[in-house]
């Protein structure tokens, strides 16, 4: 597979990064943010563990060191960790980083 440099620019701000299956949005993500927690919603045993009780994701945010990213891969297969994310953001971790990608 070949990578090709692209114009997007890292943010410093939760953002979503959306766009049709296989255009390289999780390969970009994991290598410009190696660091992250990355939570792929297409493996199965994970979106079991957050179908089932979403605010296992309050429990991950809170263990992240402070400015640290969460990366929720294919948040369009489990939208009520929409309402989470928010909580997060809102709440006592406003220090981290969210990106959201999502599939057409």
């Amino acid at each position: 597979m070949e990578l090709r440099e692209r114009f997007f620019n890292v943010s410093f701000q939760n953002f979503f990064l959306f766009g049709p299956r296989g255009t390289g949005k999780s390969t970009w993500l994991r290598l410009h943010f190696p660091g992250a927690l990355f939570v792929d919603l297409l493996d199965p045993e994970t979106f079991r563990v957050y179908a089932s009780k979403p605010e296992t994701l309050l429990m991950a945010a809170e263990a992240l060191p402070e400015g640290a990213t969460l990366i929720l891969d294919e948040i369009q297969r489990l939208p009520q960790l929409l309402d989470v994310v928010h909580l997060v953001m809102e709440g006592k971790r406003r220090d981290l980083r969210f990106v959201l990608t999502g599939s057409s």
